[in-house]
């Protein structure tokens, strides 16, 4: 295996790598930091989790010198993964005495536009970032190296007007690097438009460090009883940290308030709260003084949390790229998992073909097969096949290993 010297990396970035005990560059590190390093535009394919901020962050950092102002400009689709990007980099940007900067709302403009102004390295989400522009506080003239992370979730999230239009003010002649978890489709487009001969590399954790979580689906009578089955999950034998999937903001500040009602603690994460509350949040989560984190999709997006034991969706993902990203959290560096899906009777089509497109439909048809497939009558039509007294809060609970390539975030 080849060390961070090996791929060319400088001296002082391996040290302050070592002070943080990183001596080994992870697979997707190797992959991309010799050809970032050697000025290649890149198009990466990998997903959360696997060193991808270091992959980017090493040689972004390398190849600058202290001095010459905004020089490289790191797009991210939330707040909460331009923080840690920030937090993630900082050290090797001191080794090299660089300054780095995050700038989201949420927060004040005052104190973000004078770490903007400092800085050589700005991490930004696409909104703020405009809002700096518009404002003179911010310039791209002199931008040498342009990073998006998490591609495919800022077009998810409605973002590709406003990137195109802050490419646009970086110099044609900049260095890309565009790591994305999919690049194919509009993703795949958009990292063509922003891209010159780039080198592709795509990285997928190896057949031994799949994933070992167990998928539950839970049939549940009506939204409301789905309180109770939250609250035996949180008191089961699973426990540990556990990240709540809910459809909407109130939804999410509803739940935090009934669970707390059973003498369950746990915080919320929204859109609607202050940067500061979601900060405290995810600290108080990630620390361990809680254990229960409810979330919106928009708002967990972003988040990289160790250990979590359980995601459990009170809210049925809409589709399968939704269940992706949220059970992924899950059963993650070797560790097991759990990711349980509450179902509605009038979901449960709907959940059935998301379960067979991952793979997991022996796990769906256990418990609700017979409610997503109605069974024919003697008179040949449909009735409800469910009998009398059974499916409600029945799950089906099956472990499988190995089956990251699919249910990866």
């Amino acid at each position: 295996m080849k060390s961070f010297a090996d791929l060319g990396i400088s001296k002082p970035v391996v040290d302050a790598l070592a002070a943080r005990k990183i001596t080994k560059p992870f697979p997707v590190q190797q992959l991309v930091v010799s050809d970032a390093l050697d000025g290649h535009d890149l198009l990466v394919q990998s997903p959360t989790g696997s060193g991808k901020t270091l992959a980017f962050g090493i040689p972004t950092v390398d190849s600058l010198e202290p001095g010459n102002g905004l020089a490289a400009l790191i797009l991210a689709p939330t707040r909460e993964l331009a923080s840690q990007i920030v937090d993630e980099l900082d050290s090797i940007c001191r080794a090299k005495g660089l300054n780095i900067a995050a700038v989201y709302g949420g927060v004040g403009f005052g104190p973000q536009v004078k770490a903007a102004q400092r800085a050589n390295i700005v991490v930004a989400t696409p909104g703020r970032l405009e809002d700096l522009i518009a404002r003179g506080a911010i310039s791209l003239r002199n931008v040498s190296m342009l990073v998006l992370d998490e591609a495919d979730r800022m077009l998810d999230m409605g973002f590709k007007p406003a990137v195109s239009r802050i490419v646009g003010q970086t110099p044609p002649e900049r260095q890309t690097l565009f790591f994305s978890a999919t690049l194919e489709g509009a993703t795949g487009k958009l990292a063509a438009a922003y891209t010159r001969d780039p080198r592709h590399h795509t990285h997928a954790a190896p057949e031994d460090h799949e994933a070992d979580i167990e998928h539950r689906f839970v049939h549940v009578d009506s939204q409301a009883a789905k309180l109770d089955h939250l609250a035996g999950e949180l008191r089961g034998p699973d426990g540990g940290r556990t990240l709540v999937f809910v459809r909407t903001k109130r939804g999410a500040d509803r739940l935090v308030k009934r669970l707390r009602s059973r003498e369950l603690e746990a915080v919320a994460m929204h859109g609607d709260k202050s940067q500061g509350q979601r900060e405290r949040a995810l600290s108080r989560f990630e620390r361990g003084d809680v254990e229960v984190l409810v979330a919106t999709d928009v708002a967990a997006r972003g988040i990289d949390v160790a250990d979590i034991a359980h995601v459990i969706n009170f809210d049925a993902p809409g589709d399968r790229d939704s269940y992706v990203h949220r059970v992924g959290r899950t059963g993650r560096a070797g560790a097991r998992g759990a990711g349980t899906s509450f179902v509605l009777t009038d979901q449960a089509a709907e959940m059935r073909s998301i379960a067979r497109d991952l793979g997991l439909i022996e796990e769906f048809e256990q418990n609700l097969g017979h409610i997503a497939k109605p069974e024919r009558s003697s008179n040949g039509k449909s009735g409800s096949g469910q009998k009398p007294g059974s499916g409600s809060g029945q799950r089906s609970r099956r472990r499988r290993r190995n089956r990251r390539p699919k249910v990866s975030a």
